[in-house]
């Protein structure tokens, strides 16, 4: 099946803007200096429209950058086009646990979403970190969605301020922490600091 046809079909038969002319070959890979600007666009145009964004995800990838905090920064090129993005940065965790990361933000272009290309950036970047050792993962997401990769909501593990069946965790065949998590200061960024300093 075509690019296209994908697109249509998993949009009631509509032409999807974007996608009709990609090729249907996804490359996973490390972000690259020349790939910011692109994430930065595809972060905002994919959570442009969720009532639950703050719209600060952009703010978020820059810190955490800045603060050489992206562990793992993946990219999704199509056809020398940058279509997605996921994020993986270190948290904090009360009981002392280590070697733990927050997944997000995750992002794809709406025009080509449904199409498994998050599920392919958030798939290699779980093995990326296993790679690395990790003792585990854990995020804020939509429940359905990412019990598929094996996320489960975890008794005795706490994000302050978010309801536990919004909170996900996934050890890496270790023990699971117990205790309140604490994810990097940069997802507290909201772009203030840029503005002024555009200012």
């Amino acid at each position: 099946m075509t690019a296209a046809a994908m697109c249509r079909a998993l949009d009631g038969g509509r032409k999807r803007e974007g996608c009709e002319t990609m090729n249907p070959k996804i490359v996973i890979r490390n972000e690259a200096p020349n790939d910011v600007r692109a994430i930065t666009e595809v972060t905002i145009a994919a959570f442009k429209t969720l009532a639950i964004s703050r719209h600060t995800e952009q703010f978020v990838i820059e810190a955490l950058r800045a603060a050489t905090a992206l562990t793992v920064s993946l990219v999704a090129d199509m056809d020398g086009r940058v279509i997605g993005h996921v994020a993986f940065s270190p948290v904090t965790i009360s009981d002392g646990s280590s070697n733990w990361y927050g997944l997000g933000p995750v992002s794809v272009l709406p025009s080509c979403q449904r199409l498994g290309i998050g599920q392919a950036l958030i798939q290699e970047g779980l093995s990326r970190l296993k790679d690395m050792k990790a003792q585990g993962c854990c995020l804020v997401g939509h429940p359905e969605y990412y019990r598929k990769f094996g996320f489960t909501n975890v008794s005795g593990l706490v994000l302050e301020g978010v309801p536990q069946e919004f909170f996900f965790a996934l050890p890496f065949g270790g023990r699971t922490p117990q205790g309140y998590v604490a994810f990097h200061e940069g997802f507290k960024a909201d772009g203030e600091h840029a503005r002024a300093s555009e200012a």
